[in-house]
């Protein structure tokens, strides 16, 4: 069994996706997830084909976790137009090395960062819009006005 850092409010309504030891780099990964953290299941489609130089392989492998965790819904019986990203976390893994050939005969490590990626999305009963409050403007008084209104209500 896979242990997940954080356990969902609901179980019922949430599924769960992990992917462990990619071999992709940790710090566009982590920003990337950061990114789509906020935003709907949908909404986080978009981020492979929008403008703005994403690190193309870190939104790969965040949309294979996606997808993962909407087919875990869809299996659940979730309604997966309404799931919302509830947690995403991205962890170091392990390093993995291989050569690099240095002068004279010898040898360096050539270090790769690779990551864990966790999801988990939660069916929302209704996002409701938050509703626009119509505020009283203030208005700025001199004190020379306040004055008179206090005169006035004394009389």
């Amino acid at each position: 069994m896979v242990h997940y850092s954080l356990d969902p409010e609901n179980p019922t309504k949430s599924c769960k996706s992990r992917d462990s030891n990619l071999r992709v780099h940790l710090k566009n990964t982590r920003e990337t997830a950061q990114a789509i953290k906020v935003g709907r299941c949908a909404q986080a489609k978009q981020w492979g084909w929008m403008r703005g130089r994403w690190p193309k392989k870190s939104a790969e492998f965040s949309l294979h976790t996606l997808k993962n965790a909407e087919s875990n819904a869809e299996l659940k019986g979730l309604d997966v137009d309404s799931l919302v990203i509830e947690h995403i976390q991205v962890n170091k893994a392990p390093k993995m090395w291989h050569r690099t050939y240095r002068v004279h005969g010898g040898i360096n490590p050539y270090m790769s960062s690779p990551c864990h990626i966790e999801m988990i999305l939660t069916e929302k009963e209704q996002i409701v819009p938050k509703p626009e409050e119509e505020v009283a403007q203030k208005k700025n008084i001199s004190q020379k006005k306040l004055k008179k209104q206090k005169l006035m209500a004394r009389e």
